[in-house]
Formats: C-alpha cells, sequence, structure tokens
C-alpha cells in the first residue's frame, strides 16, 4: 500500500509576537541606526560614549 502525498500547502500564519523574519529585520535595523549614530556622537563631541554619558 503506497500513501498518497498531499495536494495542497497548508498557509501559515505570521506569529503576532516573539522571533519572526520581520521583528528580526527591525531589531537589524534600528541596531545599525544606533551604531551609525553612536559614531556619529563620538566623531562630532571627541568623546567616546562612556565620556558622553558620564561613566567614564
Amino acid at each position: 500500500m503506497t500513501q498518497s502525498q498531499p495536494t495542497v500547502t497548508p498557509k501559515l500564519e505570521e506569529p503576532k509576537f516573539g522571533f519572526s523574519e520581520y521583528a528580526e529585520r527591525l531589531n537589524g535595523r534600528a541596531a545599525m541606526i544606533g551604531f551609525a549614530l553612536t559614531l556619529v556622537i563620538e566623531y562630532a563631541t571627541g568623546q567616546g560614549v562612556l565620556e558622553w554619558l558620564g561613566l567614564g
């Protein structure tokens, strides 16, 4: 006896929370913007981030 293969692929919903492709892409873009702004602040002020925050 052979089993028949499904003919329709189920359509899965995108998760509402947690790890999803959209959330990971958004988080990555926010991290890149934050890193670039940190470099701009360091260049403009001549101080490192810790000095700028008063911790160094």
